[in-house]
């Protein structure tokens, strides 16, 4: 059994997460009908007035704006023009973008936040540029001058991994040991923090999760 699953092909492998795939693609009629639309929209037209614009139909322009019809190029083209730009930004729509943050070694952003005051320096390692939900990925450092503190509080969840020295971090009314290795995961609202500083110096990776409205 395990020289056969050693042996599946590529295309079958996953990564083991339970997160959804990309949602469903558009299809090219639905993407151009939404481009065309919101193009004569930003230009205060009426369907009618861009129709007459682009030498077409009204019925034939609303099938396109809905996706109900494949326009032939000629029809693109017209369309295009009517609205003043290239005929590729029709086809706007279909590029999907997919942002990445990169962040070199040692170049983190050094921002401050409410532990700074008791000596906790925080990088930022990256930042989601878009969506619906915020990721904030810090370097915490921990110096031999720092403090303990407990009473951090914020919406979201958040995940600590643990790369050197050790505390004891306090979540509500537990109380956790960590070391190098060790993970925490847990609701954000809750007082938490280091309440005690084991071994200094020590750093460890704190990832922020929460609604970009929150």
């Amino acid at each position: 059994m395990a020289a056969r699953k050693a042996t599946s092909k590529r295309g079958d492998l996953a990564t083991g997460s339970s997160a959804p795939s990309s949602a469903e693609r558009r299809t090219v009629e639905e993407a151009v009908g939404i481009r065309v639309r919101a193009l004569r929209k930003r230009l205060d037209m009426t369907v009618a007035e861009l129709a007459g614009q682009a030498g077409l139909s009204v019925g034939m322009l609303s099938k396109i704006e809905n996706g109900a019809t494949s326009p032939s190029l000629t029809t693109l083209q017209s369309l295009a023009d009517a609205c003043n730009v290239p005929i590729s930004s029709l086809f706007a729509e279909l590029e999907e973008a997919r942002d990445c943050s990169y962040v070199p070694k040692g170049q983190g952003v050094t921002i401050d936040r409410r532990g700074t005051k008791a000596g906790h320096q925080y990088q930022l390692l990256g930042h989601s540029l878009r969506g619906e939900v915020v990721v904030e990925p810090y370097l915490i450092t921990l110096s031999k001058e720092a403090e303990p503190y407990a009473n951090f509080r914020h919406a979201g969840v958040e995940f600590i991994y643990m790369l050197s020295g050790a505390v004891a971090y306090r979540h509500a009314d537990k109380v956790y040991d960590l070391g190098p290795g060790d993970a925490l995961f847990f609701d954000a609202g809750a007082p938490h923090g280091p309440s005690s500083l084991t071994r200094l110096p020590s750093q460890y990776l704190s990832i922020i999760i929460y609604p970009r409205d929150a």
